[in-house]
Order: C-alpha cells, then structure tokens, then sequence
C-alpha cells in the first residue's frame, strides 16, 4: 500500500477529499501525513480530527528557501512517503528539491495548463473572456506548472460568473481529478513517456475525466 503525504497551505479541501476517497476505498493508499507551511491552516485540524499526523514547517522561521527546503524535506522523509501531494501548497520549491522527488510529486493547478500558470487564474481567466476553464493535476517539475499532465477537467464559464463562483465550480473538479490521479498513482497504473502521461488499462475512465465540459 502507498504511503502519502499531503502539503497544505489553506483549508485543504483537496487533501478532505483525498482523506476521504481513501476511507471509503477509492484510494488503495495510506495518508502518512499532512505538512503545512503555516500553523494557523485550516486543514491541520481536518487531518488531526481524523488520525492523520500532522506538522508544521513554517517558512518564515527560515532565514532562506534552502533552510526552509531542507526542513520541508526532512519532515516529508521521516514519513517515508512513496507518493508526494501538493494540494494547495503555496510555495514555489526549487529544482533541486522537486528532484528529491521526481515523478513521485503530483500538483492540482485551478486552470487548464498550459493556460494560466501560476497565480490568479480565474481572474485572468474573466479577464480573457474564455468560454470554458478548468483545472489539472500534473507532475512537479523544476518550471512552475508545467510538468507532465495525469488529468483535466473543464468546467464552463458563465455570463455572470465572478472569481468566487467559477472558483467553486473548478474547485469540485478539482477534488474529482486529484483523487483520481492519486488512485492512479497508488495502483501504479501511471505511466511517463515524456512530457504524456498514460493511464494503463484505464483508457476509458481517463478520457472521461480528460474531455467533459462540466454545467
């Protein structure tokens, strides 16, 4: 069975949804552990009320990114994890450390990379006019939201839609793609040729995630 740790930043409703597909069994996995960067997440205390270990490695007690990576590291590895979830981790981490964990490091991004890396999606989104938005899981690589994509999911964008709105929409995509690709990962159906991502033998189930423009 997986062993997998999860770094949060916020509330982590993604790592809620990930805790949950493996209660019910979804997710053939064990959560070793929840990491955040800043004590007061909301998410530790979701973690903790369910058994989950949990720690903070705050980055501003770090005097630079290297003593805060070195300390992130230590935290993840004493927790032997095979698989590394960023679910709303608001750091940017270096290339050396993403090579810690090379294709064993997943992330959900809220746009449809490679449209809207980084920060602000959804407004810049509404900004551009664009019908249909959407989020993705990838693997972690050195360039910031641009490693191999595992899954997408396309959410509609509608006339009265604000960031507030259309986040709510991508965010329960968000949970539905990130435990499938977790699933994925836990069941090594996962497959990197390049900068694609193969799901062996679950063609079908990958393309219904991939193609779908969601109301």
């Amino acid at each position: 069975m997986k062993r997998i740790v999860i770094l949060i930043s916020g509330r982590g409703s993604n790592m809620a949804a990930i805790l949950d597909a493996v209660r019910t069994g979804r997710i053939d996995g064990q959560v070793a552990g929840v990491i955040s960067n800043r004590s007061e997440a909301g998410g530790l205390t979701t973690a903790a009320a369910q058994g989950v270990a949990t720690a903070v490695v705050d980055h501003t007690l770090s005097p630079n990114r290297d003593d805060f990576e070195r300390a992130l590291a230590a935290a993840i590895d004493a927790l032997s994890p095979d698989l590394v979830v960023l679910a709303g981790f608001m750091r940017v981490l270096s290339a050396a450390f993403v090579a810690r964990y090379e294709h064993r490091m997943l992330n959900i991004h809220p746009s449809l990379l490679p449209m809207y890396p980084g920060l602000d999606t959804h407004r810049r989104a509404l900004a551009d006019g664009v019908k249909v938005h959407g989020c993705s899981v990838h693997f972690v690589t050195p360039e910031v939201d641009h490693g191999p994509i595992v899954a997408q999911a396309a959410v509609s964008v509608h006339d009265d839609d604000d960031e507030a709105s259309l986040a709510a929409r991508v965010l329960e995509s968000e949970h539905r793609i990130l435990v499938a690709a977790v699933g994925w990962f836990c069941e090594d159906l996962l497959v990197i040729e390049g900068h694609r991502v193969r799901v062996k033998d679950q063609v079908t189930d990958a393309e219904a995630l991939l193609v779908p423009v969601l109301p």
